[in-house]
């Protein structure tokens, strides 16, 4: 064997073995530690190689599998059709040599185009039989995917019931593109670090809880469709209109295009406009739209011949970290953030770039001072993700190390990190960069409802010195209220009097006002049902803690933490002494509601739906977000939706708005006559 083709099948197994190792932490972990363009670069680079070197391809090289292998801990289903990944390019001159390869193949035929844009999200299958959602399955490796149906049928954009069904026809098949839209992923960033939209989705997508599904509102766009495993129409624009019928999430930007002019054009549309949309995409979608066509051109054992997709490379620029600074989020999360000279990126100057946490700083080997690639892709602010050590030659004498600091930089008490974490946390409930979100959330309408108490005000009252922490609103007179801007006295006595009634909230609430990390409504709730009072829940160990429902390991340490730091014990005896109820509230039990599942479809006007859940769930019934065989009562508003044909199916029982108002009141009467 002569050097060349040593020196190559070397690299061929370097390569194989990377590609490996990044496979393993986007598709399993959701943690990339390099972007899709990088990505691809080493997978072209292979392909490369094994072209040039057939006798050295394997079964499982990475450039003949596809996508991300099934999860154990799931059902597995097998695609009756391979979902199957795309070709990509990411210049134009390569995508006109796909264009003279389809036309090869087409052997003079015409034929036209559809582009679509390339959503960044998890692809999945959904199955209808008879009309009702049966089955959703992820791509897993192309062949076999993990079921996921209970969580895709939790998407609001995932019609439960086809509203057009066709004639003869037992099974329709559709296939879409599960992602997270960015101001949803923005919100949930203010309590926990994820890298991005993408790896979110993937992750929630295939955590066994519905409930958390609809609570990080994820959504899906359709764009491919089977008939009893046939493909319905003759050209594929005529599919997504069906689709668009059927009442299915279609992207509005879909275009038919004449000729491969028209698809370049429609690319460099979206280079700049894919800014201003509200979920990331990474390129375009080109399809032969004629459905013969699709059929004659076949595939690889990889990719359709008859599709691929035009990527954007993405946004960088290379500029230098002058310093890396720390945030603390409303959550106590301590946040890395690097401060850059300058640099123009996707239409904007940058000076900052999230840096994530410690993990992420030590994986690029970032020193203060080095020379680095920022990039704007599939992140709410930029993100530095590689450093240029070549260039360290040029500021050697001026580099230093970051070192986290080992105690909160605005409050100044000790931080903590938990084990299987990446985040460092300050856990003192009244470090004042925590302080304002803090009073927010104690007083929003989950929490201890205080109406009255706006962003201003609390700006006003933590500028004064009045409050400090939660504990503090209880000792707030209207004479100390007055005195603030835009603030008269019959508004000072209404904000008073909203402070003194929401001491009897009950234990659920409190818990979720105090803003306790992983403990949201529905957890709140869990814990409080499971302990009944303060004072067992303060001494419930891990294991404990670990045995609520819903509550798993990481949120149990939290919780526990939480509750072993001396200013949060503290700021519990001050809320005591203030007359804040520490038990769970419970009513006395209507037998209409207890241990009944309510759904909810449409718009209520008499309350909002969190009202209505609430107004459920503290008379002993549960709430749930899809119509099942479980379920006993409907409650339909103005504009239902489809579980109204769910449940008529179902036979169950449906009221409207003044049914359920008359239960609520029923049950009120019934309370008060036992009392």
């Amino acid at each position: 064997m002569d050097l060349l083709k040593l020196m190559e099948r070397e690299e061929i197994e370097r390569l194989r073995q990377q590609i490996k190792y990044h496979d393993e932490l986007y598709y399993v972990h959701n943690r990339p530690e390099i972007s899709d363009y990088e990505y691809d670069q080493l997978v072209a680079r292979l392909k490369e190689l094994e072209s040039r070197n057939p006798e050295l391809i394997v079964a499982d090289s990475p450039t003949q599998r596809l996508g991300d292998r099934p999860t154990e801990r799931l059902d597995k289903y097998e695609h009756r059709h391979p979902m199957l990944s795309l070709d990509n390019t990411y210049s134009y001159e390569q995508l006109r040599e796909w264009n003279e390869r389809c036309a090869k193949l087409a052997a003079g035929q015409p034929y036209t185009f559809v582009t679509e844009l390339k959503i960044d999200g998890v692809s999945i299958a959904v199955i209808y039989i008879d009309g009702w959602l049966s089955r959703a399955v992820t791509r897993g490796d192309g062949t076999v995917g993990d079921v996921v149906t209970e969580n895709v049928k939790a998407i609001e954009t995932v019609p439960q019931r086809l509203l057009v069904m066709p004639p003869g026809v037992r099974e329709v098949e559709v296939r879409g593109e599960i992602y997270m839209p960015n101001s949803v992923f923005a919100r949930l960033n203010e309590e926990k670090r994820f890298a991005n939209p993408r790896n979110t989705t993937a992750g929630t997508i295939k955590v066994l809880n519905p409930r958390l599904v609809a609570e990080r509102g994820l959504r899906c766009f359709f764009y491919d469709l089977y008939f009893d495993g046939k493909k319905p129409f003759a050209s594929h624009w005529q599919a997504l209109e069906w689709l668009r019928e059927a009442n299915f999430a279609v992207n509005e930007h879909s275009r038919r295009c004449e000729d491969l002019a028209q698809v370049i054009q429609f690319c460099e549309l979206w280079r700049i406009g894919r800014h201003k949309l509200d979920y990331e995409i990474d390129g375009v979608v080109i399809k032969i739209n004629e459905t013969l066509l699709q059929e004659d051109f076949g595939m690889t054992s990889k990719s359709p011949r008859w599709a691929i997709a035009y990527k954007y490379p993405p946004e960088q620029a290379v500029t230098r970290v002058r310093a890396i600074t720390v945030q603390v989020g409303r959550t106590g999360a301590l946040t890395p953030v690097a401060r850059l000279d300058p640099v123009e990126l996707a239409g904007t100057t940058i000076t900052r770039a999230s840096l994530h946490n410690k993990d992420w700083i030590e994986r690029l080997g970032l020193k203060v001072g080095d020379w680095v690639v920022v990039e704007k892709s599939g992140e709410i602010i930029p993100q530095v993700v590689r450093v240029l050590i070549e260039r360290r030659s040029e500021v050697a004498s001026e580099l230093s190390d970051f070192v986290m600091p080992a105690s909160c930089p605005v409050c100044g008490q000790p931080v903590v990190r938990l084990p299987e974490e990446v985040v460092t946390r300050c856990v003192n409930s009244s470090c004042p960069a925590k302080l304002k979100n803090a009073i927010l959330q104690y007083a929003s309408r989950s929490g201890m409802q205080i109406e009255g108490l706006g962003e201003e005000l609390v700006s006003q009252l933590i500028a004064r010195a009045l409050v400090k922490d939660v504990a503090d609103l209880y000792g707030l007179t209207v004479r100390q209220l007055v005195m603030l801007d835009r603030v008269g006295r019959r508004s000072a006595e209404k904000l008073v009097e909203q402070i003194s009634e929401s001491k009897g909230k009950g234990l659920d609430r409190l818990l979720y006002a105090l803003g306790i990390p992983y403990v949201g409504e529905q957890k709140a709730r869990l814990l409080a049902e499971h302990f009944r009072s303060m004072d067992a829940l303060m001494q419930a160990d891990i294991a404990a803690l670990s045995e609520v429902e819903e509550i798993g390991d990481v949120a149990s340490r939290h919780i526990y933490e939480w509750f072993r730091n001396r200013r949060n014990v503290d700021l519990i005896e001050r809320l005591k002494a203030a007359g804040v109820q520490m038990e769970y509230k419970v009513s006395r039990r209507g037998k209409a509601f207890a241990d009944k599942v309510f759904v909810f479809t449409g718009r209520l006007k008499s309350m909002s739906r969190e009202e209505a859940k609430r107004a459920v769930e503290s008379r002993g019934g549960k709430v749930s977000s899809a119509v099942s065989k479980k379920t006993d009562y409907l409650i339909v508003g103005a504009d239902a939706g489809t579980k109204l044909d769910e449940a008529r199916k179902l036979l169950l029982k449906v009221l409207d708005e003044e049914d359920f108002l008359a239960m609520l009141r029923a049950s009120e009467i019934s309370e008060s006559s036992e009392n």
